[in-house]
């Protein structure tokens, strides 16, 4: 159809653990997209002089991730020097942003064939080493309420009203489905190992009870009691105190990784040989009180919805970025996702969170859960800093 836009392939590489001990850890933020670009480039046959642009999302632009790793990646490959690239940074949203963005520029003409997702390497690049005013400025702090993402999460489990105990089983829950997932081998055609390397997702625990846990210790509570909890309580004095229920294991855990897709129209795809994926339906960005940040994925999903003209209860698959236990129940329980529907292979508590890649990967894993089951509509959603959040509809190519 005219104006469509079509995901044609993804894939990514396994999420490595966020530290010097990390498998992906030796490995800059530019290889990776060298190494991710390079696998679609083989797998789907393009030729990288056709395709019109690269967009990727990182959260950290600055030094391994600064200059513009898209265009240098594209440089460092030998593509050729007319193959432009570019950055994207909505925080945890920009592979989704990313995404959506090269859909938009397909569907209204100005591009045939594109690459979009995203990259990040936390164990080379820590979160925060951009030192934005929203990190270091003490009066942008306080006049928008720029508290850290786990106190964020504690606000919204102490508004909601959870209790540890549910906290602790959606965490084991996420940890048991990944591992079933990966035995099962649900990732196998889109993770792209890197050669002699790390070959799966570096955090997934098997056997994780919601027992063990429990015996772990909140992980902001500390922070909380340095000024953390004080600002917050300014901006949402009705909460009179923030209960620090989320653990480690209850959080997401940072992760290193890159993803990228192949976006273009039904004619690219007929030309290629390729049965696309799943059809880009509508894409929202979506903002929060910035106290409650973690709440705009939610509200991102809503508008992207209404885009489509669907609800809740068309969505056959939901893949959400799991930032922070609090957030996935609140969701499920407002808009009546079920385990049928969301995050049935898991999500990024378990698996990892490669800020920059992470939208990505969720719209790769949605178009590929879309195919397994034979489901219709999906959506893959993410949270982010400073209160926002992006979310794309998908819907299954019959």
């Amino acid at each position: 159809m005219t104006g469509d836009v079509y995901i044609l392939d993804a894939v990514r590489t396994p999420r490595g653990k966020a530290s010097p001990r990390g498998g992906l850890a030796g490995v800059s933020a530019p290889a990776l997209v060298e190494h991710v670009l390079t696998a679609l480039v083989a797998r789907t046959g393009v030729d990288p002089a056709e395709v019109d642009d690269v967009l990727l999302g990182c959260a950290g632009q600055v030094d391994e991730q600064g200059a513009n790793p898209a265009r240098t990646a594209v440089l460092t490959l030998g593509w050729p020097d007319v193959v432009p690239g570019q950055m994207i940074n909505r925080f945890c949203a920009s592979g989704i942003d990313a995404v959506s963005s090269a859909a938009a520029l397909v569907r209204s003409g100005q591009a045939d064939l594109l690459i979009a997702g995203g990259v990040e390497s936390s164990s080379r690049v820590p979160m925060f080493a951009d030192r934005g005013p929203l990190w270091t400025n003490a009066a942008v702090i306080e006049r928008v309420g720029g508290v850290h993402m786990g106190i964020a999460a504690d606000v919204v489990a102490t508004e909601e009203g959870y209790d540890r105990a549910e906290l602790d089983a959606y965490g084991a829950h996420t940890q048991e489905r990944a591992a079933r997932a990966w035995a099962l081998g649900r990732f196998a055609d889109a993770v792209v190992p890197l050669p002699g390397g790390l070959a799966h997702d570096e955090h997934v625990r098997p056997g994780t009870s919601a027992d063990e846990l429990g015996k772990l210790e909140p992980a902001f509570a500390e922070l909380g009691a340095a000024g953390q909890d004080a600002l917050a309580l300014r901006h949402l004095p009705h909460l009179g105190r923030i209960r620090h229920l989320h653990t480690r294991g209850t959080s997401p855990s940072v992760a290193d990784g890159a993803c990228v897709l192949l976006l273009g129209t039904l004619a690219q795809a007929e030309r290629l040989g390729l049965r696309p994926m799943a059809r880009v339906v509508s894409s929202a960005a979506a903002g929060s009180d910035p106290v409650r940040m973690l709440t705009a994925g939610q509200r991102a999903i809503g508008k992207a919805l209404v885009r489509a003209g669907l609800g809740p209860g068309d969505l056959d698959v939901v893949e959400f970025a799991e930032a922070f236990a609090a957030l996935c129940l609140k969701i499920r329980r407002e808009l009546g996702f079920g385990d049928d529907r969301f995050n049935v292979n898991g999500g990024t508590i378990a698996m990892g969170h490669a800020f920059g890649a992470t939208g990505a990967i969720l719209v790769g894993a949605c178009a590929s859960e879309l195919m397994r089951s034979g489901g219709r509509f999906g959506v893959a959603a993410v949270s982010g800093a400073a209160g926002s959040g992006s979310a794309v509809v998908l819907e299954r190519v019959t």
